[in-house]
């Protein structure tokens, strides 16, 4: 018997590579002998640097860069080979902001753009960057500074690149750009399918969680107009006509239209990256979860990747979750096969969290059992 283990990281209390050795465990503990596979994945947000080091064996590094207020701060991302994965929110998120401090017109993605150059330094050529959980709104010219673009306004002065100064943007100077990219391929993990500017735009969406006040929401929304309209005139590009532009306030469309960045989803990009579907040949089960399935589980999360990659094959799935909530039955539609739950009426949430492990191992246990009871 084959299992192959693909879970996403259940957030404080299992990473995505404690449920793969806890599922081997039950699962030799009730089948005896067989071959289990572990797969530490995640679907583009947190963890996905960890995943995707752990599963390729590569190694994290730490850069000095600056945080969204400028401040200077340590930031890690990963390499595996001549690969960078790069999660933007260890150098521009909005957890390195106190709440009193967030403001998406003094933010700025300049730090996302060291380490990208971080990277280049590194000899890494292949950049896959994970733009979820942004500080921003500055249509990632904070971004673009660091790796050399000037972004000037009609005296020629430049902008410091956060989100007041996509106002005051007349002209995208790319003449300093550092001409590594030209050798480099830029994959953004990306699930946000959001144009720039809107109803459904980057300020809109956003910035309100991001401590945009509804004064600053009409300038903030103002300047992305404006900075759409500088992109489009220089280059031809409508960011309101491009799926993901938005995404981290409007970084998704810096790194579109100056990078050249190909808009991939999260979880599908990090399932290539490990070779998951390589995995699956010869399985005879998937195992995979994650810390709450609910109806945004069917919204480009790891369940529903690994589930439609393992039906497409006909191998069947079972989602072993922390809890299920509305919607977690639409995963059937994607190729689970059967939902279990680490919590109910014996087991509360706060026990679930507090004795993980032992929680966790115990309810494989009772999964894989009743597996074993419907194949005698």
């Amino acid at each position: 018997m084959k299992l192959i283990f693909a879970s996403d990281s259940f957030k404080g209390s299992l990473s995505s590579r404690q449920t793969g050795g806890l599922l081997t465990k039950a699962a030799r503990d009730v089948f005896g002998a067989c071959e289990c596979i572990g797969v530490p994945v995640a679907d583009g947000g947190e963890g996905t640097v960890d995943a995707v080091c752990d599963a390729l064996h590569g190694e994290k590094v730490t850069a000095t860069v600056h945080d969204p207020l400028m401040n200077r701060i340590q930031a890690s991302y990963g390499i595996a080979g001549d690969r960078a994965i790069i999660e933007m929110a260890a150098a521009s998120g909005l957890t390195l902001i106190p709440e009193v401090l967030r403001d998406p017109m003094k933010t700025t993605t300049y730090g996302t753009g060291e380490l990208i150059r971080d990277a280049l330094d590194q000899g890494c050529r292949e950049l896959y960057i994970a733009i979820g959980g942004s500080a921003t709104n500055d249509g990632g010219m904070g971004c673009l500074r660091a790796l050399g673009a000037r972004f000037l306004d009609q005296d020629g002065n430049e902008s410091d690149g956060c989100g007041k100064d996509t106002d005051t943007v007349t002209k995208i100077d790319l003449d300093r750009l550092d001409d590594r990219l030209s050798d480099a391929s830029v994959t953004v993990l990306c699930d946000v399918k959001n144009p720039l500017c809107g109803e459904n735009g980057a300020t809109y969406t956003f910035a309100k969680q991001k401590g945009a006040t509804p004064d600053t929401l009409e300038l903030l929304e103002k300047g992305m107009q404006n900075y759409r309209d500088v992109i489009y005139r220089q280059f031809g590009i409508d960011c309101d006509k491009v799926e993901g532009a938005g995404a981290a306030g409007g970084l998704g469309a810096a790194l579109k239209v100056f990078l050249h960045a190909k808009m991939q989803s999260g979880i599908e990009t990090v399932l290539d990256l490990v070779g998951f579907d390589d995995l699956l040949d010869g399985a005879d089960l998937v195992v995979t979860g994650e810390g709450r399935a609910d109806a945004q589980s069917v919204c480009g999360k790891v369940m529903q990747g690994v589930a439609l990659r393992a039906k497409a094959r006909g191998i069947p799935v079972c989602g072993l979750c922390g809890s299920l909530g509305d919607g977690a039955e639409l995963l059937c539609d994607c190729g689970v096969t059967s939902l279990y739950s680490l919590v109910d009426e014996n087991t509360s949430i706060e026990e679930a969290m507090t004795n993980a492990e032992e929680v966790y191992y115990q309810a494989a246990v009772r999964m894989f059992s009743r597996i074993k009871g419907n194949e005698a």
